[in-house]
C-alpha cells in the first residue's frame, strides 16, 4: 500500500502520554491534548523555521506538515533559508529530530494524541542534493522507529514521514537503496511517471509557473479543469499535491484562490501564516 492513501481512507487510533521534556514556554502544545481540535493534515508550514517557536508553532496550530531547509555543512545539516541565516546551535536535530522524537515517545507513537496518521517533515536540500541526502539518512538512521521506512518494497508506516525536496541530485541515491527513512517529493513531470507513490508520495510546484490566476476575478475555466485533473491523476496513482508559491497575503484573493483549492481536493494548503490557515480550515471544515 502507498504510504500516501487518499485522505478518506486515512483512519485514526488512539495513543498518548503527555509531553516528557517541555516544548518552548507558552506552547498550547505543552499543555493537555484531550479536548484539542483534530489535526489540521492539509495545513503546510512553508519555511516553519522562521517562526518564533519552530514546531511548535505548527503544532500549536494543528498543522500536519512543516518544512525545513538543510545546508550540510561539514557533517551538520544547518536550518536556514539562505547561507546568511545559518547558526550552529541551529540544526536538523535540535530543531525538528530530537523534539519530535521526545513528542513521539511520550505519546507512544504518534506526534498528535489520539492519531496515528503521520506528521509530514518536508526537507527541502539546499546544498549539492547526493551529499547532503547521504549525510542527512545517517542522521536519520539514529532515531529508530521514529519514520515511515521503505523496507525491500514494503512500507512501514511512522510517526514523521520525510519527503525530501529542494536539490534534485538526491533523487539517485534515494532510488538505489532498499532501505530509506525518507521519500521524495515529485514536481508535475513526474506525474504519471514510472516511479510508484512508494518513492513519490507528494507531486510539489510552483503556482505562478502553471497558472495565471492569482485569486482576482474569476477562476478560468480551462486553469480549474487544469488543477483538478492534475489532482485527480495525482489521487488515482495514491500520491497528494501541493503548490507553493500561492498568494500568501490575508485578503479575498488568498481566500479566493484557497476555496478553489480546497473544491478541488488539493491536499497540502503552503503558508507562512499559521493562524490565518487554521481559520480558513476550521471555517471550511476542512482538516
Amino acid at each position: 500500500m502507498s504510504i500516501v492513501t487518499r485522505r478518506r481512507a486515512l483512519t485514526t487510533l488512539g495513543a498518548a502520554a503527555a509531553v516528557v521534556l517541555a516544548p518552548p514556554a507558552g506552547s498550547a502544545f505543552a499543555s493537555e491534548q484531550k479536548h484539542r481540535p483534530r489535526p489540521l493534515w492539509r495545513a503546510h508550514a512553508h519555511n516553519d523555521y522562521e517562526h518564533p517557536r519552530p514546531l511548535f508553532d505548527a503544532l500549536d496550530h494543528r498543522f500536519g506538515s512543516v518544512e525545513a531547509d538543510i545546508f550540510l555543512v561539514g557533517d551538520q545539516l544547518l536550518i536556514g533559508h539562505t547561507v546568511d541565516d545559518l547558526d550552529p546551535t541551529r540544526t536538523l536535530e535540535s530543531l525538528y529530530l530530537d523534539p519530535l522524537s521526545r513528542i513521539v515517545k511520550a505519546n507512544h507513537g504518534s506526534v498528535y494524541r489520539g492519531y496515528r496518521r503521520p506528521l509530514q517533515l518536508l526537507i527541502d536540500i539546499k546544498t549539492e542534493g547526493s551529499s547532503t541526502y547521504l549525510e542527512l539518512d545517517r542522521h536519520l538512521q539514529r532515531y529508530k522507529h521514529l519514520f515511515t521506512t521503505y523496507v525491500h518494497g514494503r512500507v512501514h508506516p511512522g510517526a514523521v514521514t520525510n519527503v525530501i525536496s529542494g536539490d534534485r541530485a538526491a533523487r539517485v541515491p534515494m532510488e538505489a537503496q532498499t532501505v530509506r527513512r525518507a521519500f521524495y517529493d515529485g514536481r508535475l513531470t513526474d506525474l504519471g511517471s514510472s516511479a510508484p507513490a512508494s518513492f513519490i508520495p507528494l507531486i510539489s510546484d510552483n503556482w505562478q509557473l502553471n497558472f495565471t490566476w492569482l485569486g482576482e476575478g474569476a477562476f478560468p475555466d480551462a486553469e480549474r479543469q487544469k488543477l483538478r485533473a492534475i489532482i485527480g491523476e495525482a489521487h488515482k496513482r495514491g500520491q497528494q499535491v501541493r503548490f507553493w508559491n500561492t498568494p500568501d497575503l490575508a485578503g479575498p484573493a488568498r481566500d479566493a484562490l484557497w476555496t478553489e483549492l480546497l473544491a478541488a481536493d488539493v491536499d497540502y494548503f503552503n503558508t507562512d501564516d499559521l493562524a490565518g490557515l487554521e481559520a480558513f480550515l476550521d471555517a471550511h471544515k476542512a482538516a
